[in-house]
């Protein structure tokens, strides 16, 4: 059959058209799909891919009804003059599980929680490369566009459910102005009054010929004999004694004044110099009564107390300085603990301290505060703090450790529980609750903390109640939320 050129001009316009349409369906069908990441809904694009925020597989993100009938209307929705940036998928997602994606509003199918818009207004660019119409944020914010504080770096605002605050443990407590006293516990070491320490020493060389004080620890009474010593110096000033008493008697006889009183001043001397080498009283008078004088001399102990040293034997040969014994009185003793730097400025003379012991907890000792010493111990960066107490029955030993408590000045303010704070390291983050389940986070200044409770001296107001149970799941929460939030608006941007 012959072709006319007419059939020929009418086959190749249809086959034309075949074309167009064809690469309008195209068009269409790849405008029409988009992909998004589910850990990061806010990122969109026009391709598969991973995302560039955390790595995963973008998936394609279902139609909903409307843009699967679609309008008809193929003209741009958007002014010539602005150029059309991420254009984010309608429905409604859950923060906590990115997986679940639902058409209408409503609640998490997982976890309870309630569901954000995923749909964003479109990001514009004019033609000068200006931002538009800003994203919305997944959650609803909170900061100073509703009048109260900015978060803190880092963090944003918590909104959960009346079901998940149950689920999760979320407790409160108001913040209340209270007197806040501080009560530091450390642990001291028993030490022996040094005022009531005497060492015993001999002022003449000579040899122990017998010792009434044989052991370490044993208890001595003033006045109490403790050592018989043989001395050729104090035999010898004996003598002396007993020549000068013989003068004195011839001299008490003569007419002249003068001679009487040189007899007695001689008398006074000899009797002086053996008082100034620690021979008894009693002793002296012996020799005055007797006429002869004795071979060892019996020294007595200078105080009461316990022998605490003790350096010398029977047979043992002394010289002058020489360190006999150590004798302690330990009805009166010291406590000495040590306490940190922070701690130092709070720190009173006078100040009353309880003393507890470890081997009798129903012991309490009541004592004060009697030295603070004026350096610091520069290894172990401590304050050495004294206390003194009566020590009845001997109940606190030199050496042994004693719990001590120490009441310092109270302070009055606001005051929350020790369990709201946060401790980052850097600031301390307590979580508000706000109107409806919001918490917002919130930097505050802390004080003195005792007794499970903690003053705040900025940050909080009275009468506000602040997160004391499940806070570090807020915690988690807000660092993720802001996490997400800035991460979207960097891609958006």
């Amino acid at each position: 059959m012959t072709v006319t050129p007419t059939v020929r001009l009418i086959a190749a316009a249809a086959l034309a058209c075949a074309v167009v349409l064809a690469a309008g369906c195209a068009d269409r069908t790849a405008e029409a799909t988009r992909y998004h990441c589910p850990m990061h809904p806010t990122y969109v694009a026009d391709r598969p891919g991973d995302c560039p925020i955390c790595g995963m597989r973008l998936v394609p993100i279902e139609k909903t009804g409307d843009s699967a009938q679609g309008t008809g209307d193929s003209s741009p929705s958007h002014p010539p003059d602005q150029a059309v940036g991420h254009v984010h998928t309608e429905g409604y997602i859950c923060t906590m599980c990115p997986e679940v994606h639902e058409r209408a509003p409503g609640r998490c199918r997982v976890c309870g929680m309630k569901l954000v818009p995923a749909a964003t207004t479109e990001h514009r660019h004019d033609d000068h490369g200006h931002a538009g119409d800003a994203a919305a944020l997944p959650w609803r914010p909170i900061g100073p566009a509703d009048g109260s504080p900015a978060p803190p770096p880092g963090y944003a605002a918590v909104e959960l459910t009346t079901d998940g605050l149950r689920l999760a443990g979320v407790q409160t407590a108001p913040v209340e102005r209270a007197t806040l006293g501080r009560t530091v516990r450390t642990v001291g070491s028993v030490q022996a009054d040094e005022t009531r320490v005497r060492h015993v020493h001999t002022k003449v060389s000579g040899w122990i010929e017998r010792l009434h004080v044989s052991y370490t620890g044993q208890p001595v009474r003033r006045g109490q004999p403790i050592l018989e010593i043989y001395s050729p110096e104090l035999l010898a000033s004996q003598e002396e004694f007993l020549r000068a008493r013989e003068v004195a008697g011839r001299f008490a006889a003569s007419e002249l004044p003068e001679v009487r009183r040189g007899g007695e001043e001689l008398l006074a001397a000899s009797r002086r110099r053996l008082e100034l080498l620690d021979v008894p009283a009693a002793a002296i008078a012996e020799i005055e009564r007797t006429g002869t004088a004795r071979r060892t001399v019996t020294l007595l102990a200078p105080v009461s107390g316990h022998v605490t040293a003790k350096a010398t034997f029977e047979g043992h040969q002394v010289e002058p300085g020489m360190e006999l014994f150590e004798i302690s009185d330990l009805s009166r003793v010291w406590v000495e603990a040590a306490f940190y730097e922070y701690e130092a400025a709070s720190l009173r003379l006078g100040e009353p301290a309880t003393v507890t012991l470890a081997y009798d907890p129903t012991v309490r000792l009541a004592g004060r505060i009697a030295f603070i010493a004026p350096t610091l111990d520069p290894a172990s960066r401590t304050l050495s703090v004294r206390f003194e107490f009566d020590n009845p029955g001997l109940r606190l030993k030199p050496g042994m450790f004693a719990d001590v408590e120490v009441r310092l000045d109270s302070t009055e303010g606001l005051v929350v529980p020790d369990t709201a704070i946060i401790d980052t390291g850097e600031r301390r983050i307590v979580f508000v609750a706000g109107d409806g389940d919001t918490f917002e986070p919130r930097e505050v200044t802390i004080g003195v903390r005792a007794d499970g409770r903690a003053s705040v001296l900025a940050g909080l107001a009275e009468g506000e109640r602040v997160a004391v149970r499940a806070n570090f799941l807020l915690d988690s929460e807000s660092r993720l939320r802001a996490a997400i939030g800035g991460a979207g608006a960097a891609h958006r941007h």
